[in-house]
């Protein structure tokens, strides 16, 4: 079985939160004369995930979250975060949010952070502490999950 991949999650949620803003927008959250602040944050949230995916072709590693990995990345966005793609993927779901400025679609952005946190980061987590050992161990005790 397939399993559901965090960009598929991230396209789907996005998705909603335009579904949701169009037919059923709820309360608004952020006043409309802010929310044009969403855009940049979606674009510095398609620049970090698009740097980060480029870091893991360099490197020549896997970036599939149910796959093993293949070697550590620690450098370039993986000095200040470990996860800068999921990193990315929320603040482009949040720009988003922001730029639609409902609560639903801020609900969108939420959920998707915490089954980030959660389901995915754990998992790999999980992966790369029995695939690197102690050497994964010190890179994440000096490098924050998120930020």
């Amino acid at each position: 079985m397939q399993r559901l991949l965090p960009p598929r999650l991230a396209l789907i949620l996005a998705a909603l939160m335009v579904g949701f803003d169009r037919f059923l927008p709820g309360p608004e959250l952020v006043p409309p004369g802010f929310q044009w602040l969403g855009g940049p944050l979606f674009l510095l949230g398609l620049v970090v995930t698009i740097v980060a995916r480029a870091q893991f072709a360099r490197a020549r590693t896997n970036i599939y979250t149910f796959r093993q990995p293949d070697h550590l990345v620690t450098d370039g966005l993986f000095r200040f975060t470990r996860n800068p793609m999921y990193l990315g993927f929320s603040l482009a779901l949040t720009g988003l949010a922001v730029f639609l400025g409902s609560t639903p679609a801020m609900l969108c952005a939420v959920a998707y952070l915490v089954i980030s946190d959660r389901w995915y980061i754990a998992f790999e987590e999980d992966m790369m502490r029995a695939r690197f050992g102690e050497a994964y161990l010190r890179y994440a005790r000096r490098t924050r999950r998120w930020l």
